[in-house]
């Protein structure tokens, strides 16, 4: 079992959600490493249009991914299903929270037909969390990857989930429909989780990937850096994940979305992430994904030959 876990270990004080920033602590500007290009190439809009034509959601725009003009321009996205609004209100994330609309049993196909006509190797598809509906939407999850699949048989499907409230009944009937890749954020060490996640927990998440990798799936998951995480707890975290035998893990660094979100308590310079990434491999798991701007479908598209060659040591 994890050593890390425990949530009732002493958690930090952050400042309260929607809290104005005083005087004494303005905006900070982010360093020289944080930056990115404006898009500018026909395919970034070729795919943007697209999005809003089959009204279909990303996590790219609703959630103010940095990322989102190098990965459209190069064709690959990240759809967010089951609506845009979310039941749950984590501190670091810009998707919006409220009372979602009913399930739109039409968008698996939709779905599908957007992915069939982007001729991808490999995808990552997330989704909001949906506590209001009994099974977490487990089942439209299945119908989504099924459909999915049909439409594009040669590529892999990687699947960003929530906990879905811990019930690996549910967890099952997403496995059942056979996504590439599991995967579900952990997000932060676990003496913030509480506070940074708010409905989530650590332990929670942690079995959840648990259960998924003790069912042989390829499993993933990320943190982000710079909320106030001391390193030897993140370098904590990876052990345990060495232990479960992740095979695929994540770092970024958090960016504050607006001034009413957690603020940033430290910009992580770019060495410590190559040294993270070294330290995660040369524990043995398969890859690490590691960087400032490295989001959770960050570069996903181009390890379709490093999954397939987990899948074939698999078995």
């Amino acid at each position: 079992m994890p050593t890390t876990k425990d949530i009732s270990s002493p958690q930090r004080s952050l400042p309260i959600v929607g809290q104005e920033p005083t005087k004494a602590a303005p905006k900070r500007r982010h360093p020289s490493w944080i930056k990115v290009a404006m898009p500018t190439k026909a395919s970034y809009f070729d795919v943007k249009r697209r999005v809003e034509e089959l009204n279909l959601n990303t996590v790219c725009a609703s959630a103010s991914c940095p990322n989102i003009g190098e990965c459209w321009t190069r064709r690959a996205l990240t759809i967010m299903i089951l609506g845009d609004i979310c039941t749950r209100s984590c501190r670091f994330c810009d998707v919006k929270t409220g009372r979602p609309l009913p399930v739109d049993t039409e968008e698996p196909a939709r779905v599908a037909q957007m992915l069939g006509e982007l001729d991808l190797e490999h995808t990552v598809i997330t989704c909001v969390d949906r506590d209001d509906l009994s099974d977490g939407g487990a089942a439209h999850w299945a119908e989504t990857i099924t459909k999915v699949r049909a439409s594009c048989p040669s590529m892999s499907i990687e699947i960003l989930t929530g906990d879905f409230k811990g019930n690996t009944d549910d967890v099952d009937t997403v496995l059942d429909a056979q996504p590439d890749v599991f995967s579900h954020n952990l997000e932060t060490v676990p003496t913030l989780s509480r506070e940074v996640r708010v409905q989530a927990s650590y332990p929670r998440s942690y079995r959840i990937l648990k259960h998924a990798r003790d069912r042989n799936a390829i499993t993933k998951t990320g943190l982000m850096l710079g909320v106030g995480e001391d390193m030897e707890e993140v370098r904590a975290v990876v052990r345990e994940l060495a232990e479960m035998r992740m095979d695929i893990v994540t770092f970024g660094q958090y960016l504050q979305p607006s001034r009413k979100h957690l603020p940033v308590a430290r910009y992580v310079h770019p060495d410590e992430f190559t040294e993270l990434a070294k330290f995660g491999m040369d524990l043995g798991i398969a890859h690490v994904e590691a960087g400032p701007l490295v989001r959770s479908s960050y570069h996903a598209d181009g390890q379709a030959d490093m999954i397939r060659r987990i899948r074939a040591t698999r078995g």
